[in-house]
């Protein structure tokens, strides 16, 4: 009882004789998790069949059964053998029962423990939650005496590096296989592939590959997927012709880095003959190889191939499910998307976020936020994508509490104040009016991308500081951050929104001239709206002429502002003209029309448009507002009565308006449509 208290205190330090020749009875190359591995305990071993205990271990279901086997090994001296006290060691770090304090106490307190054993307690910390244990491991391999790493253990280092990023102590590991001539080994050779592909570092990977004097599958395979991971979809493909040309046949494993390729090309072509080529070759069609083609055909925009593979699964995973969905958000088919939603046994964040990008791509943002909530409610902790969405979703309703709230949200729990939600943050906070907290979230941001600088510089345009924006832009050319096409679009906005006509024509050539962009319809609908407000008219119309592109109706819609506020009735009728061609049941085109008419009291001109508008049919889009009230934002439209508190509403606005009439203040509505105070969105007060 004595010595079995000791073992279980872990003091007793045992004596090992000169282990016995054996076979290794645990393949520990293997890097795959150990319950996709389970202990092959060799009971057919010549030792093991003459000593009974050791063959109990192949039955042992805890710890506690283990440490009665080992007290009796104590007590028979047979836990002096190095083979046998190797066997407890790999139960106790690989087994379904592993206990890695347990398998280290056994470990350090055999007197020179061999190779095999330090390897097999390296491989059960790499398979575990602490993997950065199996390199100190590692460290205390090399200090002791008659004990020296093997070609078994490289491998298992390596994938612990890869797995925490350790770029600088693989190389130096690197070095003691050089040293020690395991590098013509395959299973070293690929580990370091692995270990440089998982490190962003392909030229090193593609320089191990080249000099290496041995390859299979593996190395191919390897190479071929860190280049789709890197997003290097050619280089990819290109790798997995010359893999075809060598002879190599392509696995499950190689169709998914091809199909993969595929996906992030949007090459439809590509992707069914990498499909056929699957089918005919009789590769097994994994869940992560389905998963791949289903992703593949979504973002080729096939949808229906997408689903016919899905609705073909047995094996459905959360990945499957979250394909689907996340293809038909994007795809804006929120409907679809929400019944498979809705039909998913479990769910994490990346369906949730999926949903909620879906609803704020179609400017659903009050469904978005309204999911969010319900997406606390399951408690499904948001993460930074969401985070993003919802502030997005917060910019197009101008709902600022529900974004000071979630800014709130993110500082309590820490996330990661990425560039993306940086930049989320920016743009909340200037489209909800809070511009000076813009420029606080902007300047305490730890990295900035052309993205951040952008929202920024839209955000002063957007409140008028022309000069500020400006002054951002030559800071962020100062910082050599290229702008892009959106940048110039915030840029001439505020040219726009300052009246800086020679600043405008100045960042407009630049595009072309100095950052080489082409400038888009919007860019040439800005320079029209900031030549017609500054009544250059005439300019304006030649640069609509001018222009490789042909006008859309927002270029000509400027215009035809332009022409209203200076009174250009003929160049307006041109300009109207247009829009009307472009799109004849456009409502606001015939009321602006009509109303330039009646500014310069041209009666039968403005009765005209009247008559051509209810001759097509053509009705007034009803005006929409929204309010935010303690974080729930309302819509409102003309003649609306849905909210539950509609009569209170309107008679506050009978309230207000008789309050204008007794400080004299007249409402004026323009001459078209319905004159009455809720029946028209167009009211103004002068």
């Amino acid at each position: 009882m004595f010595i079995l208290f000791l073992i279980r205190l872990g003091s007793l330090r045992w004596i090992q004789k000169p282990s016995l020749p054996s076979s290794r009875h645990i393949h520990t190359r293997a890097l795959s998790p150990h319950k996709e591995n389970p202990i092959n305990w060799n009971t057919n071993h010549s030792f093991v069949l003459s000593n009974p205990f050791l063959s109990l271990l192949e039955k042992c279901k805890s710890i506690s059964q283990l440490k009665q086997i080992q007290s009796q090994m104590v007590l028979t001296g047979l836990i002096e053998d190095g083979f046998a006290s190797s066997r407890l060691i790999a139960f106790c770090a690989i087994s379904e029962w592993r206990d890695l304090d347990y398998c280290t106490n056994i470990l350090f307190n055999t007197r020179n423990p061999n190779t095999f054993s330090w390897n097999v307690a390296i491989r059960g910390f790499l398979d575990s939650e602490n993997p950065r244990e199996a390199v100190v491991l590692y460290k205390r391999v090399l200090q002791c005496d008659g004990t020296k790493p093997d070609n078994y253990t490289y491998p298992l280092l390596f994938k612990a590096c890869a797995r925490l990023s350790l770029i600088r102590m693989g190389s130096e590991i690197l070095g003691h296989v050089l040293h020690l001539g395991f590098d013509s080994d395959i299973f070293v050779s690929n580990a370091v592939i692995h270990l440089l592909v998982s490190c962003g570092d392909l030229d090193g990977a593609r320089k191990m590959f080249d000099k290496s004097c041995v390859r299979d599958l593996v190395s191919w395979n390897s190479m071929i997927n860190g280049y789709v991971r890197r997003g290097w979809a050619y280089e990819a493909l290109n790798f997995y012709r010359e893999m075809k040309v060598e002879g190599i046949k392509p696995d499950e494993v190689t169709m998914i880095g091809v199909v993969s390729s595929c996906a992030q090309l949007e090459d439809l072509d590509l992707g069914r003959e990498s499909h056929c080529y699957i089918e005919e070759n009789g590769l097994k069609l994994t869940v992560p190889l389905a998963n791949a083609l289903m992703d593949m055909y979504m973002k080729c925009g096939n949808l229906e191939s997408a689903r016919k593979l899905f609705d073909s699964m047995t094996n459905k995973t959360m990945v499957s499910w979250t394909t689907m969905v996340v293809g038909y958000a994007q795809s804006g088919l929120l409907d679809m998307a929400w019944k498979l939603f809705d039909e998913m046994p479990d769910k994490d964040v990346v369906p949730w976020n999926a949903m909620i990008g879906g609803y704020v791509h179609a400017n659903r943002g009050k469904e978005a936020l309204a999911l969010f909530n319900e997406m606390q409610a399951m408690n499904i902790n948001p993460d930074e994508v969401t985070m993003v969405s919802c502030l997005s979703a917060c910019s197009q309703l101008g709902a600022l509490d529900v974004g000071i709230w979630i800014h709130h949200y993110i500082e309590k729990h820490e996330l990661s104040l990425n560039v993306a939600l940086g930049t989320a943050l920016i743009d909340m906070y200037a489209k909800c009016g809070k511009i000076t907290k813009a420029i606080q979230v902007f300047q305490e941001l730890p990295g900035r991308n052309s993205l951040t600088w952008t929202a920024i510089i839209s955000g002063l345009a957007l409140h008028g500081n022309a000069h500020g924006a400006i002054a951002y832009f030559s800071e962020m050319i100062d910082n050599s951050v290229m702008p892009d096409e959106v940048t110039f679009l915030g840029l001439l906005s505020a040219c726009c929104h300052g009246g800086l006509v020679e600043e405008g024509r100045k960042y407009f050539s630049q595009m072309s001239s100095k950052f080489n962009l082409s400038p888009k319809l919007k860019h040439y609908s800005c320079m029209v709206d900031l030549l017609g407000r500054a009544g250059l008219l005439e300019e304006a119309e030649e640069l609509i002429k001018s222009m490789p592109i042909e006008a859309d109706a927002v270029v000509w819609g400027a215009l035809f502002f332009a022409c209203r506020i200076h009174g250009n009735v003929l160049m307006g009728e041109r300009a109207a003209s247009k829009l009307l061609q472009m799109d004849p049941h456009d409502s606001g085109i015939y009321v602006l029309l009509a109303n330039m008419y009646g500014e310069a009291e041209m009666w039968k001109e403005a009765g005209k448009a009247r008559k051509l508008m209810r001759q097509r049919g053509v009705e007034k889009t009803p005006g929409c507002s929204s309010i935010e009230v303690n974080g729930i934002v309302y819509e409102f439209i003309v003649r609306d009565k849905s909210h539950p508190q509609s009569e209170q509403i309107y008679e506050c606005l009978i309230q207000l308006t008789r309050q204008l009439e007794l400080v004299e203040c007249t409402p004026v509505f323009p001459i078209f449509g319905d004159n009455s105070l809720f029946g028209s969105d167009f009211g103004r007060c002068i």
